[in-house]
């Protein structure tokens, strides 16, 4: 691949996608786009980008898109989220929101679901104290492949050991063959949508809690801010944001601002003060066991 190769190709894929690659990931390119540029029936990475230069072949740059995208995710990943889901904003909500009774979440980035489900078992986990409660979990992913896969809801042996506690995986999943299926009461408390967060992503509504985690490390400065303060117009003004541990809002945006000793967690600037965590003797949510890897 040439230098102007390159080159084409990182610029189309951070106006397609965000992403930002630095001179060390030719390799990776190549190692990614080849396999596309021959199930197109192209030689070389030459000819594919000659195909890209063609606004009418869509499909074809979606497969680029796609290939190049990182889709590593496993159950109750990090843990840390999902205490404080359990521990802080769940509780929270069941106060918030007792008149309406409803709760609406966004995993944005939610690949090939793992973390959309693992947030289901949270809230079934919950029980009685739900029922009756109108719940929502949208997951939304820039790759048809990878929603395709968590709409199946089946995993391998190998995916389901990865974070998700035993008692979890016995009493949510049912084996077929080699694979975990996900019951179907979980399937149906999720519902998914394509989405690039390059694109205006206005038309999901509001939202109670966003997780948004472990992609803004791929986006340049100005796409987080950008893609941030789109996602602090979304966030009901008691509600919440999460994002990755690797990630913050500091230096970026002044619409969120973060909880004491809750790393990773973000609410709407100026209610940080507010008492939403669990007051002196709530009950904190059950635990389940188990650790993320």
């Amino acid at each position: 691949m040439t230098p102007a190769e390159f080159d084409f190709l990182r610029q189309f894929l951070k106006i397609r996608s965000g992403l930002v690659l630095s001179n060390e990931k030719q390799y990776l390119v190549e190692s990614r786009l080849l396999p596309v540029a021959r199930k197109a029936g192209l030689a070389s990475i030459a000819l594919l980008i000659g195909k890209l230069r063609d606004p009418r072949e869509q499909k074809l740059a979606d497969e680029v898109v796609e290939a190049m995208t990182t889709n590593e995710s496993f159950f109750f990943r990090d843990k840390t989220p999902f205490d404080h889901l359990k521990d802080v904003m769940l509780p929270a909500m069941l106060e918030k929101r007792a008149t309406q009774r409803k709760i609406r979440i966004w995993c944005a980035a939610a690949s090939t679901g793992q973390e959309p489900y693992s947030i289901a078992m949270c809230l079934k986990e919950m029980g009685a104290r739900l029922s009756g409660w109108r719940i929502e979990i949208i997951g939304t992913d820039i790759s048809n492949d990878v929603l395709d896969r968590a709409k199946a809801g089946t995993y391998s042996q190998f995916e389901v050991q990865r974070g998700l506690p035993i008692q979890m995986l016995l009493k949510y999943f049912t084996q077929r063959g080699d694979t975990w299926e996900i019951s179907s009461s979980l399937k149906q408390m999720v519902q998914w949508r394509k989405l690039n967060l390059l694109d205006n992503f206005s038309t999901l509504g509001t939202f109670d809690i966003v997780f948004c985690r472990n992609v803004l490390i791929y986006f340049d400065q100005p796409t987080k801010v950008d893609v941030l303060n789109r996602i602090s117009k979304m966030v009901t003004p008691d509600g919440y944001l999460v994002l990755g541990a690797a990630e913050t809002v500091v230096g970026l945006t002044d619409a969120f601002q973060s909880l004491p000793d809750r790393r990773g967690l973000y609410m709407p600037a100026g209610k940080a003060g507010d008492k939403r965590a669990p007051l002196a003797g709530t009950p904190r949510l059950a635990a389940f066991g188990g650790s993320a890897a």
